[in-house]
């Protein structure tokens, strides 16, 4: 039976790390190979080019740059990870996708969202997810959660508060545009009913088998 592919986006700090590992553990406990990944990166490939991304002055790349060396790494991600995993029945949770693309280099960058469309077109052909769960928080709230963790800053949490004001209504707009794939969830809630709300339209658009 083929794998489902499940990709969790927002912003920064919005817990998306913390429900993964929590559908990591319920999609074990019921048998399933559950591969756990990330973008960009998740081959060693598309890794050296997650450096060269989050790392640098917030204009180190122009918006469309990021995109190419984005769609770059997820081709390798896709052909030698996710696709592979699909196949043999795994499912695949992935922090950040497409979607990612839109948000920080289409709407909150400035890069023409038809061109990004284009480009995913010519890079993956329809390739997307079977489920996107957006976890939406306020901006402010998820960035006093990346300083919190203690880690440096990347180049796109380093951007200022309109940039990811920019990103939060993106990412609104992506869901209201999709709303077959994609589902918002409340990332203001405590983990544990964020994790109940995902499963919930795990059941509900991906049937029994979540």
């Amino acid at each position: 039976m083929a794998g489902k592919f499940i990709s969790l986006e927002g912003g920064e700090g919005v817990g998306k790390t913390t429900l993964i590992q929590k559908l990591r553990s319920h999609l074990e406990a019921r048998g399933l190979e559950v591969v756990v990944t990330r973008e960009p990166g998740g081959t060693p490939g598309a890794e050296v080019l997650r450096d060269i991304l989050l790392t640098g002055a917030t204009d180190r790349w122009s918006p469309v740059t990021e995109a190419l060396l984005m769609y770059a790494a997820r081709v390798d991600h896709v052909e030698r990870l996710i696709q592979p995993a699909l196949a043999r029945g795994a499912w695949v949770l992935s922090d950040r996708f497409s979607d990612s693309t839109i948000a920080y280099q289409g709407a909150a960058g400035g890069m023409d969202i038809a061109r990004i469309r284009q480009l995913h077109h010519v890079a993956l052909e329809d390739f997307y997810p079977d489920l996107t769960f957006v976890l939406d928080l306020d901006p402010l709230v998820g960035l006093r959660r990346t300083v919190e963790r203690g880690e440096d800053p990347t180049r796109f949490e380093m951007h200022d508060t309109e940039f990811h004001a920019r990103l939060r209504d993106a990412f609104l707009r992506i869901v209201k545009d999709e709303p077959q794939r994609c589902q918002v969830l409340d990332a203001s809630r405590p983990p544990e009913e964020v994790f109940d709300a995902a499963l919930a339209v795990m059941s509900e658009k991906l049937g029994a088998s979540a």
